[in-house]
């Protein structure tokens, strides 16, 4: 064997999957009776919805993650002698770690494979749990929340990635919402059980998704587009014979997706430089600016301290009343799905915007005129009811335009040669504000409930402005009519 030939072994070898495609069918598949292979891999298919209901488990574990913070802080602040800056900051911690996984996710997903990817981002929530749940200090509250978003921070961009290209195009948006929707599930199970369980046991049952998703990896294929773009054409080829069925002819979509890979090596990387040109910087920009206006709106600062603010509310059951603001969050962005290809997007996103601008200005109002009425008043009760209503309202208006579009607006507006810069950017940019916000919500909460939430008020009015200005309609477009507005 000549040099050339061992070296291009090594790279090849380098290139495998860090978990393989699955010898289970792909034994099967290799028999010399094509009746016999057709049989195993029939009897043993896996369909795309079960992939999808499998890496779920891992947004599920993202919502926990944001969840847990609300309905243990009384208890875990009393139990460790934490302060409330200290507090804010164990809640914001996630954030830290998430950017550190946000920006290191996709060189870990191109290198290893998504499967791999997601196994990689199992460990380290898991082991976070642990610490949390035998934590006696700050020391060990604190790595685990670290480990945590680290975790986190890969899951975000990998989940997505992989359902995108698993998914027939029939069945894309559909199957892509069922992220978002996880995510939110897994926030409504933290405040559930928080009404039952102490803090330390409620960390032990975050272990569950993540010890879940690791062995569900293993009886699921590797996306088919990133074994063809590593050169591994069986396996490709493979694999998508498993997602689509036996008996389907995958022919045309083979040839597609080698045509594209082949386009897609053919491409010069993008330079800083080039993103001066309008057509770069334009959808950049707007991407960016929904990622962060999204949580300078103050959604992940009223999820995450939900029982504290509705302490401050005067509701005796703040933990009950946050598990209530989870199922209302569910069902919310269940609707949304369902509304954003019939609907639009701009639409969606303004009565969103408009709606948690209004939401959050009855809330503060609210909770200023309770600094002059009595609390044994009937006044001070109706104020009351009036900021929980708001909160809940503020969270439907979230779920059904500024929580999930975004993402999906970012996904659509940006040139496929600059989507790998411009969506670390973005990402680094949602994940970098959404730790200030959550490392702010409870010390601005202390210093004026109606103060904070003018303060949102005004970024979700400023809202409505970008989105009637500067975002455009994508519906019913494909990405080369939508690319095509910004030149």
């Amino acid at each position: 064997m000549s040099f050339r030939e061992e070296t291009e072994e090594g790279r090849n070898d380098l290139r495998r999957p860090f978990l393989h495609t699955g010898s289970w069918y792909r034994m099967g598949s290799r028999q010399s009776s094509m009746l016999e292979s057709s049989q195993v891999i029939r009897d043993s298919s896996i369909s795309v919805l079960a992939c999808v209901l499998i890496v779920a488990l891992g947004p599920i574990q993202f919502g926990f993650t944001c969840g847990y913070s609300s309905p243990t802080q009384a208890a875990i602040t009393k139990d460790l002698g934490l302060t409330v800056s200290e507090y804010s900051v164990f809640g914001s911690l996630s954030n830290v770690g998430a950017m550190v996984g946000a920006i290191a996710s996709g060189q870990i997903a191109e290198y290893i494979g998504r499967k791999g990817s997601l196994m990689i981002a199992a460990i380290p929530n898991i082991i976070g749990w642990l610490c949390i749940s035998f934590a006696k200090d700050t020391s060990f509250l604190y790595m685990g929340r670290l480990l945590e978003g680290f975790g986190v921070g890969i899951i975000s961009y990998t989940v997505p990635v992989y359902i995108a290209e698993i998914a027939p195009q029939t069945m894309r948006g559909a199957l892509g919402s069922v992220n978002q929707l996880s995510v939110t599930i897994g926030i409504m199970l933290a405040y559930l059980l928080g009404l039952f369980v102490p803090w330390r046991i409620l960390a032990v049952l975050g272990v569950l998704p993540c010890t879940l998703l690791i062995p569900g990896l293993f009886f699921i294929p590797e996306s088919p587009r990133w074994l063809a773009k590593m050169g591994l054409t069986d396996d490709f080829e493979t694999s998508l014979q498993v997602l689509r069925g036996f008996e389907t002819d995958i022919t045309v979509e083979v040839n597609e997706i080698k045509r594209s890979v082949a386009s897609s090596s053919k491409r010069s990387a993008i330079r800083f430089v080039d993103l001066k040109r309008r057509r770069y910087y334009f959808p950049l920009m707007v991407g960016i600016g929904l990622l962060v206006l999204q949580q300078l709106g103050g959604i992940n600062g009223v999820l995450f301290y939900s029982s504290t603010i509705f302490e401050s509310a005067g509701v005796t059951s703040s933990n009950a009343a946050t598990f209530g603001v989870g199922a209302v969050q569910v069902v919310a962005t269940a609707v949304a799905t369902w509304l954003v290809d019939k609907s639009g997007r701009r639409l969606l996103l303004m009565i969103s915007s408009i709606g948690m601008t209004i939401s959050l200005v009855i809330v503060a109002v609210a909770f200023f005129l309770k600094e002059y009425v009595s609390p044994d008043s009937n006044m001070y009760n109706i104020l009351s009811m009036v900021s929980v209503v708001g909160v809940v309202a503020m969270v439907i208006a979230c779920s059904l335009g500024m929580g999930p579009i975004p993402w999906l607006i970012m996904s659509e507006i940006l040139p496929v040669n600059i989507k790998g810069l411009a969506g670390s950017i973005a990402t680094l940019a949602n994940w970098f504000v959404s730790w200030l916000v959550t490392m702010t919500a409870n010390m601005l909460l202390a210093w004026s409930s109606g103060g904070t939430f003018t303060l949102y008020a005004l970024v979700c009015g400023f809202t409505v402005v970008f989105v009637s200005l500067w975002v455009p309609e994508t519906k019913g477009k494909t990405l080369e009519e939508i690319q095509a507005l910004f030149r």
